[in-house]
């Protein structure tokens, strides 16, 4: 019975993002929707990309990242190359964007994620900001002008990873090597005293994570005329660990909420600088003073809509079972 449910969910909710995804087509396509509010979707939609695919490092597997702006940046420019420089297609550009991420993820992982907390952090932030000054002195993707782009993202192109992205990564933290990763989120310790090789599970984490992070890169890259380093810094990073911090660390349907959320108000306010600053400032201080769990905790928004099982056997309540 219970698989029962599960299968019907699972397919109830693919019916669900189909039809979304007809209704969004048929208004971009139709011109129903500006520009404005089409790169809009799109904006959100990579944003959920990346706040989802950091929840795999940061809440499944709790490991403190804050360079996931240097697999975004690697994505971005190895798909530009791929499709510009090589003249290759977008999805091989956008495979190849994830490839390039993932192998900077592995190569940054296997040295690093033998540390812990905010020595975990800095490691990241300085791969991150090692990327971009990289970037910035490269003439053959144009340094600090940048790289022009050909526009080639579309709302196919991005429903597609963004589902593949949430389908893949809630799969994983619902397999044996999910559990793997949660437990080490739980007690390092304790995981290394079972025999879960912590290490290896932590790499696996971050090379998935890194790989959907080069796949939004992709995405972004041509979603826009012109790529730059300063798209990439460590703001940027900061941007995309708020999302999974504050939707609940732990909780997918946290951080895509939250990405939704944030980027309305940062796209909405972008003529105002300052009061968007002032406004996404104290959204964050009034959520970590009366909620510092996120606005989910761990939990998933499905859990809200699943009714409550009675108590085995049928027994009272104790406050009916006390004697008069």
């Amino acid at each position: 019975m219970a698989k029962q449910q599960k299968r019907l969910g699972f397919w109830l909710s693919i019916g669900a993002a189909l039809a979304g995804f007809a209704v969004l087509q048929v208004l971009i396509s139709g011109g129903i929707l500006n520009p404005f509010y089409t790169n809009t979707i799109f904006t959100i939609a990579i944003n959920i990309i990346l706040a989802v695919s950091l929840h795999l490092i940061i809440g499944i597997t709790g490991q403190f990242s804050i360079g996931h702006a240097g697999f975004l940046a690697v994505g971005a420019y190895a798909a530009a190359i791929f499709t510009m420089n090589l003249q290759l297609p977008f999805a091989l550009a956008l495979l190849a964007g994830g490839l390039a991420a993932a192998a900077a993820g592995l190569l940054i992982g296997i040295p690093t994620l033998r540390l812990k907390g905010d020595y975990l952090a800095i490691a990241t932030l300085g791969f991150g900001e090692i990327v971009r000054i990289l970037l910035l002195n490269t003439d053959y993707v144009g340094g600090a002008s940048g790289m022009q782009v050909s526009n080639l993202t579309t709302w196919p192109w991005i429903f597609v990873c963004l589902l593949l992205t949430i389908v893949v990564i809630r799969n994983f933290t619902n397999s044996t090597h999910g559990r793997a990763c949660i437990s080490v989120r739980e007690d390092e310790t304790a995981a290394d005293a079972m025999g879960i090789n912590t290490t290896y599970y932590k790499v696996i984490a971050f090379v998935i994570g890194a790989f959907f992070a080069g796949v939004a890169g992709g995405l972004f890259a041509h979603n826009f005329y012109i790529i730059q380093p300063s798209n990439f810094g460590f703001l940027k990073s900061f941007d995309i660990l708020i999302y999974v911090v504050l939707g609940g660390l732990g909780s997918m349907s946290g951080a895509v909420i939250a990405a939704i959320l944030l980027t309305i108000i940062s796209t909405f306010l972008q003529d105002y600088p300052e009061t968007r600053m002032i406004i996404y400032s104290l959204v964050l201080i009034v959520m970590m003073l009366y909620r510092p769990q996120g606005l989910l905790g761990t939990k998933e928004i499905t859990s809200f809509f699943k009714r409550q099982k009675p108590a085995q056997g049928g027994q009272p309540d104790e406050k009916h079972n006390t004697p008069a």
